[in-house]
């Protein structure tokens, strides 16, 4: 059987965002096992899953995020909507919109460590929009 769910994420601030218990909070009860896919329909933003017990792991995200692909580069040519858009996208392919997660005993089978971040690349993203799909 599938399910979705869509969900909106508040308005984050430009970094890396723990939203783990935004998600669980939000989903139906959970197969014994499956696969919940979570999909971001957006281009200037990603997900992942990393570190969810010390938040300098976030800064330091945010600090290397813009070493790699910083603003304002002169060899920019999508530059109408900001300096801050074309890094957006590109950071956003880096990571990718979407991450496949299993389910075990009803569960999210993520790590002791492991949170899912969404990455907000933009100064100002507005609400992100979430399409979660269940399998069972």
């Amino acid at each position: 059987m599938i399910k979705q769910v869509k969900i909106t994420l508040p308005e984050f601030k430009r970094g890396f965002h723990l939203i783990t218990s935004y998600i669980t909070s939000q989903l139906p009860e959970l197969p014994d096992k499956g696969l919940v896919n979570i999909f971001l329909q957006h281009t200037s933003a990603g997900l992942t899953i990393n570190e969810n017990a010390d938040p300098s792991v976030r800064d330091d995200f945010e600090t290397i995020f813009n070493k790699l692909v910083p603003e304002n580069d002169p060899d920019y040519t999508h530059t109408l909507e900001g300096a801050d858009d074309m890094p957006a996208h590109v950071k956003s392919s880096l990571l990718g919109p979407s991450l496949t997660i299993p389910v075990v005993n009803g569960r999210l089978a993520l790590g002791m460590w492991q949170g899912i971040y969404l990455c907000e690349f933009r100064n100002y993203g507005g609400p992100r929009r979430l399409l979660i799909t269940i399998y069972s």
